[in-house]
């Protein structure tokens, strides 16, 4: 027999009750991260069974929540900004580092820099993880740090991948700290363009005069990036002839290779 509970003067039967508009949503989402992660509305009504009416409007919601997106060419719909960046939760900092503790080692010993791993919270860089740079010299442990993400090497490469949190950014004053601080989204934005598409990304005096860093990003099993590794240090070392040294960046970007391969990601 179903059980009762007594509210005031109502009465609700004590059952596991599901809301099948979530559900249907849930399913949708989760056809989305299939292989085939670009679909139009009457492939989900036909693969869930579902009228394309229905189907319609929940991708309506969807999308304006920013839980699924739709290509303005094909009509096709796609996960969301939003809903990624929610994903990429699941990798705590505490995963991140376990994973990158080795890697990390071997990048300081071969750039001779300190290294920084660093996950985005909200629209700052956290520093997860902090090798110092392998000399004798004084250096204080950067661990639990947030660095502004739109000065930073690491946060460039992080806001370049996430559009969700690059989104909320542009919303912000975007503080100077050297004369070198980008401090406009006009600017910023083609920065985090560069960095997409060359797969890194460099600050030169931006948070620090004298100091510029160079950084990666890190991705999971799903080719979402979930993190970045990257070195500092000061900027006679790190540029030659005003650039980010060649093969630093290769250095970074071989840890960041090796941190992601043990992530689950399928190497690029």
């Amino acid at each position: 027999m179903v059980g009762n509970a007594v509210h005031g003067s109502a009465t609700f039967p004590c059952v596991a009750a599901t809301i099948q508009s979530i559900e249907r949503a849930a399913a949708i989402l989760r056809l989305l991260s299939g292989r085939e992660r670009r679909l139009g509305v009457a492939q989900i009504a036909g693969e869930l069974n579902l009228p394309k009416g229905t189907v319609h409007g929940i991708l309506r919601t969807l999308a304006g929540v920013g839980f699924v997106e739709q290509d303005a060419e094909s009509g096709k719909y796609q996960l969301g900004a939003a809903l990624l960046h929610m994903g990429s939760s699941y990798l705590d900092g505490n995963e991140l580092r376990a994973r990158a503790l080795n890697w990390s080692d071997s990048l300081a010993a071969r750039s001779g820099e300190s290294v920084r791993i660093g996950t985005l919270h909200d629209t700052k860089v956290l520093v997860v993880h902090h090798v110092f740079r392998p000399d004798d010299s004084r250096q204080a442990l950067e661990v639990g740090a947030l660095l502004p993400a739109h000065a930073t090497a690491m946060g460039k490469v992080l806001l370049a991948s996430n559009r969700y949190a690059a989104s909320e950014l542009a919303a912000e004053a975007l503080p100077g700290y050297t004369p070198g601080t980008i401090t406009t989204w006009d600017a910023l934005e083609p920065a985090l363009q560069e960095a997409l598409a060359r797969g890194w990304a460099a600050d030169v005096e931006e948070l620090v005069t004298g100091v510029a860093s160079i950084a990666a990003p890190i991705l999971d099993r799903r080719g979402a990036t979930v993190g970045a590794i990257g070195i500092s240090g000061p900027v006679e070392r790190l540029l030659g002839d005003g650039a980010p040294r060649s093969e630093l960046v290769s250095f970074v970007r071989e840890a960041a290779r090796a941190v992601s391969r043990d992530l689950g990601a399928i190497p690029w």
